[in-house]
């Protein structure tokens, strides 16, 4: 059975890429379009993995992480920032939120799938 990978990204070419990225490698990716939607996603489906942006409409990635990591049934899913959002300071506020690991845009393909790797197999 493939993994699942909830991708939380509001900008559909964004998406696009990583959808291009996730499928080059057998992974199954599932999507969520805003920090709302992502908690959604996670509980209805359960997913391997999360790949969260940052400044997303309703709730942002920093807010939808803290929800997301603060469920008893979610708390044990990876979650990987992959953000343009990258000023001095971000990648710390992004693990104080909760998140394992930070990606910041433009990423190198290869070092992003090494990341996801490392917490998938």
């Amino acid at each position: 059975m493939s993994k699942r990978v909830l991708v939380v990204e509001d900008q559909e070419d964004n998406r696009q890429i990583l959808r291009d990225l996730l499928a080059s490698v057998g992974y199954e990716m599932i999507e969520a379009h805003d920090g709302e939607g992502a908690l959604a996603v996670a509980r209805a489906q359960s997913p391997d993995l999360i790949l969260m942006d940052i400044q997303l409409p309703i709730l942002d990635g920093y807010e939808a992480t803290r929800r997301i990591k603060a469920q008893s049934d979610l708390r044990h899913i990876p979650i990987i920032v992959v953000t343009s959002y990258a000023l001095g300071g971000d990648e710390e506020k992004a693990r104080a939120a909760g998140c394992d690991a930070y990606v910041a845009k433009p990423y190198s393909a290869r070092k992003l799938l090494e990341t996801i790797n490392r917490y998938l197999t």
